[in-house]
This record gives structure tokens, C-alpha cells and sequence, in this order.
């Protein structure tokens, strides 16, 4: 059915009238990223049909003895309806312990306990087979220098079970463009072992732009193609996937490093902000992606100037 929204009315007060999650409703109504419902706005409400919200099938975390955690909702569904579709789901690993929050100490412990490792290899080749899922994709951040050569041998250890059973392993990799780079993101990571230890990898070219970050593009093509340059100089081309972010963000100014968060904003939500704020939207040939510039005075109950910055990619 259709809901108009009224006065009062919240995503959580909605979930509860119709017995509907609000994960559902943001999903159903594409409302990632806004901050309110507005009075007028037609929502679709979407009753008797179970919705899986993406944030909650992100990846399955694990704990220090090898043994799994599966995502907070059942995975099943969307692995049949991926194979439907034409599609082939792929089993994320991530370090997330049983609270959900990502664990370095996980990392540590997997590379280099070869018990823990066989145990956890063991559990990922079961699940694979039980879900249906075609591989595991390795998505591991913040690897210790120490353990760089430690984690590759991970990865070809996993991918060699993998490969026996008819199964893939990529890993996800962070943007270096230089093997020395320096930083706890990219010291441990090795390009090359990595690339020769797996059956692909997928480069994270994005996050330029982030969060506490100054106000630039999320994944400007220069800098992309620094991080891509490098890596076909250490990887098999024919291995080398590359994300590409679908999102942007909006920067309250003046900037203040530490100080400033910037809020994720959707494609569809970027143009509502700049058509509602007459904002022009313009290109930046060096980045190749589009901005929005906003510069508007607000009379919000007598409050203070308000500038803003926009950056899409």
C-alpha cells in the first residue's frame, strides 16, 4: 500500500503501525542518507513480503578458534534469488567478532595460528557448500607489517581448498600505489604475493573522500588510476576487479580537520540537494565525477549561515 506521511510521523512510529522493519521501509523507499520524513511524502509499504537489509548480510565475522558467525538475518534467500538473477553470491569474511565490531587481534591470530587457520578454512568450505555460495571473498583491513607474508600464505592456503572443491577465493585490497607505501592500511599488504595467492582481487578504489575528511570526491579518477597503474605491475590484469563506489557526500563548510563529518548521500538525494538549494552542479575534469557547490543563507529560527559542499562520484 501507499502511506502518506503526516505530522509526527517517524520511520520507527510507521515500522510499528504496519509491523514492517525500518530497515525495510529505507530499503523499500530508497531513503538511504536523509535525515527526516517530510509531511506529503508517498511511501511504499511493502506488508506480508520479508525484505533482507544489505547493511545486515554484509559478511560473516569469526572467532578466535576458527569457528564462524553468520550475518544477523538468513542468507539463504538471497543466495537463491542471486542465482536466479544470473548472479554469483560470494561468501564475504570480514574480522568481526560476536559484538559486530571489527577485531584486529582476529587477524593476528588466524595468520599465524595454523590450527585456528584450518579450522576456519575448514568451517568456510562447509558453509559454501551448505549456502550455495560460489567463493569466499577475503576482506581483511589494517594487517600488521609483521604478518604481511603471513596473511598472503592465509589466502593461497584457503584458495587451495577452495580450488580442490570447485570454488573461488578473492581478496579485497587496499589502494597502494607504491610497495613501500607507508601506513597501518597498506604495510601489510602485499600486492604481489596477494595477487599470485588468489583467483582475483578486488581493489578499493574509493574513499578518498570520507567522513572526517576534507571535501573532495569519493573516488577521483586520478588517483584511481595511480592505484591501478601500480597494480598491474604486480597482478595478472586479467585478476584485477575494481570497486566502484554508488555514493557521495555532503560537507558542511567551512572545513575543520577533525572537527567537520560529513553525511552519506545517495545519487537521487544528491540531485534533490542541489535543486533545493539552486545549487549548480559542475564537473571536475581532474577527478572526472560531478559537484555540487551550495552556498545559501538560512533563516532557521534566527540561526547563523549556513555553507555547503557537495562532492559526487
Amino acid at each position: 500500500m501507499i502511506y502518506v506521511v503526516e505530522q509526527g510521523d517517524s520511520l520507527y512510529s510507521i515500522s510499528q503501525r504496519f509491523g514492517v522493519t525500518e530497515a525495510q521501509l529505507i530499503r523499500d523507499n530508497q531513503l538511504y542518507g536523509l535525515s527526516h520524513l517530510v509531511v506529503g511524502q508517498a511511501l511504499l509499504i511493502l506488508t506480508g513480503e520479508k525484505t533482507v537489509s544489505v547493511g545486515d548480510l554484509f559478511s560473516y565475522g569469526f572467532t578466535i578458534d576458527g569457528e564462524l558467525i553468520p550475518p544477523a538475518v538468513d542468507d539463504l534467500p538471497v543466495i537463491r534469488q542471486a542465482w536466479r538473477a544470473g548472479a554469483e553470491p560470494v561468501l564475504v569474511l570480514t574480522p568481526f567478532d560476536a559484538s559486530g565490531a571489527f577485531n584486529n587481534y582476529l587477524v593476528k591470530q588466524v595468520v599465524e595460528n595454523k590450527q585456528v587457520q584450518d579450522t576456519l578454512i575448514a568451517n568456510l568450505l562447509q558453509t559454501v557448500e551448505e549456502r550455495g555460495y560460489m567463493g569466499v571473498d577475503v576482506d581483511f583491513e589494517f594487517i600488521l607489517p609483521e604478518d604481511r607474508v603471513y596473511y598472503a600464505e592465509f589466502v593461497g592456503n584457503l584458495r587451495e581448498v577452495m580450488n580442490r572443491n570447485g570454488y573461488k577465493v578473492s581478496v579485497a585490497l587496499a589502494p597502494k600505489v607504491s610497495a613501500d607505501q607507508r601506513g597501518l592500511l597498506y604495510e601489510g599488504i602485499d600486492y604481489r604475493l596477494l595477487g599470485e595467492n588468489s583467483d582475483q582481487v578486488l581493489l578499493m578504489t574509493y574513499e578518498w573522500g570520507y567522513t572526517y575528511g576534507p571535501p573532495m570526491a569519493v573516488a577521483p579518477i586520478n588517483k584511481v588510476r595511480q592505484v591501478l597503474d601500480y597494480a598491474v605491475q604486480e597482478i595478472l590484469a586479467e585478476k584485477i576487479l575494481m570497486g566502484v563506489p554508488n555514493y557521495g557526500y555532503d560537507w558542511p563548510l567551512p572545513f575543520e580537520q577533525g572537527v567537520t563529518e560529513a553525511r552519506t548521500i545517495g545519487n537521487v538525494e544528491a540531485v534533490l540537494l542541489a535543486a533545493e538549494y539552486y545549487a549548480e552542479i559542475r564537473f571536475d575534469e581532474t577527478a572526472q565525477t560531478a559537484q555540487g557547490f551550495i552556498t545559501v543563507n538560512l533563516q532557521r529560527n534566527k540561526a547563523e549561515n549556513l555553507d555547503r559542499q557537495g562532492n559526487m562520484c
